[in-house]
């Protein structure tokens, strides 16, 4: 279910913003526009759905647009032309009182540089949105309690801003937009001011928040590392368009174009891609009722030491290995079920390679890939998992 829709959202900066757009269409850059007119176009033409409770990122080098892009969600900017609908109402046709209904329920922000008032206790800073929308004071301060209890700063509550640290002025921050209940969090590089170690721990408790709530967050953030960890999805934004929507493993196994390979490129990818994006086809498996010395034979024809043995609905019954399978052979046994090894590696297809590379290094026998019933989907072999970390897919396409 669709939370949030973007249909055609375009944003000039300047008079006659129509102009650009005409000027657009009829060939001229945006550079030129910006340089012979003096309008800018922040944002053209970006389309894209937010599901509900989706943790949707959207990332960009300065100047993208992507701040721009978010801030028309809640109408901070208006858009030259296209709709923008936050649960199926159109936020470009509302009226003033409609949007400032809007605002005080159903979207908060969470501001890169805190944006705490400085003569506030940080209970009244997180109480901020309650009390604009009417609340009365005892419930204020109870809601704002809550929500500093989520992000763990009840011990703060009376305190002022300037006796805490960066990321604890930031919790004060997340702990406002979620005293609120409203349902979607636009959060504008949030956490671009920390320092590295702080601006995990964030990003950690963000996750974690979000497993519990399931808000619909939208996340703006140059960092690409920041993006691929806390994003269900990601837009990539160029010169105020988007370029590519996709989860971080999809936009790491095939970018869209060169700017986002490029982008990429320094990635760390084995947080991205996962064990299903990079699985193959086994190149054999067997049934325990097979023959040995058949399954000897094919195991030699293809350099292989060891299958997958899986019963008629294709879930996995274990391993069989060739030094076992000819041992086997040699005391006069004749079926798979007698060489079985139950112990081996496998794992769900969403996940991360960073998390295969111990289990790599247990066996030669490739990981098996399996569903929630341990159906066998695929395999990864070492070489495979390797060059799929390294980023050479061809190696790892020919493995």
């Amino acid at each position: 279910m669709n939370k949030i829709s973007l249909r055609g959202v375009t944003k000039v900066f300047g008079k006659q913003p129509e102009r650009a757009l005409d000027l657009l269409a009829r060939g001229m850059t945006r550079d030129e526009i910006l340089r012979k007119e003096k309008l800018l176009i922040a944002v053209h033409d970006v389309s894209f759905d937010i599901e509900e409770g989706e943790l949707f990122v959207v990332m960009g080098l300065s100047g993208s647009g992507k701040s721009t892009l978010v801030r028309m969600i809640n109408r901070l900017h208006d858009p030259t032309s296209g709709s923008v609908e936050v649960d199926g109402e159109d936020v470009t046709r509302m009226s003033a009182s409609q949007l400032r209904e809007l605002r005080m329920t159903k979207i908060s922000m969470v501001f890169q540089h805190f944006a705490l008032f400085p003569h506030r206790r940080v209970w009244e800073n997180a109480a901020y949105g309650l009390q604009v929308r009417g609340v009365d004071a005892a419930e204020r301060r109870r809601r704002a309690m809550e929500a500093l209890e989520i992000v763990g700063l009840t011990n703060f509550a009376d305190a002022f801003p300037h006796e805490l640290s960066g990321g604890m002025k930031q919790r004060v921050g997340l702990a406002r937009g979620l005293a609120t209940d409203a349902d979607v969090l636009l959060m504008d590089e949030p956490f671009s001011a920390l320092d590295p170690l702080i601006r995990r721990d964030m990003q950690n408790l963000l996750l974690d928040l979000q497993r519990d709530l399931k808000r619909t967050i939208v996340f703006i953030t140059h960092d690409l590392n920041e993006a691929m960890r806390v994003g269900d999805r990601i837009a990539v934004m160029r010169d105020g368009a988007v370029v590519q929507v996709g989860t971080g493993g999809e936009i790491i196994a095939e970018p869209a174009n060169e700017y986002v390979a490029d982008f990429i490129s320094d990635v760390d990818r084995s947080r991205c891609l996962t064990a299903e994006q990079v699985m193959k086809k086994p190149l054999l498996t067997a049934s325990p009722d097979d023959d040995l010395r058949d399954l000897l034979n094919k195991l030699s024809e293809l350099e292989q030491n060891a299958l997958y043995v899986l019963d008629p609905a294709g879930r996995i019954l274990g391993v069989a290995k060739d030094h076992r399978i000819a041992q086997a052979i040699s005391q006069g046994k004749t079926r798979v079920r007698d060489v079985l090894i139950r112990e081996h590696a496998e794992v769900h297809p969403s996940t991360r390679l960073i998390n295969l590379s111990r289990l790599a290094a247990q066996d030669r026998v490739p990981i098996a890939v399996v569903d929630d019933e341990r159906r066998l989907l695929g395999v990864v072999p070492r070489a495979t998992l390797l060059a799929a970390i390294a980023g050479e897919e061809e190696a790892a396409d020919a493995t």
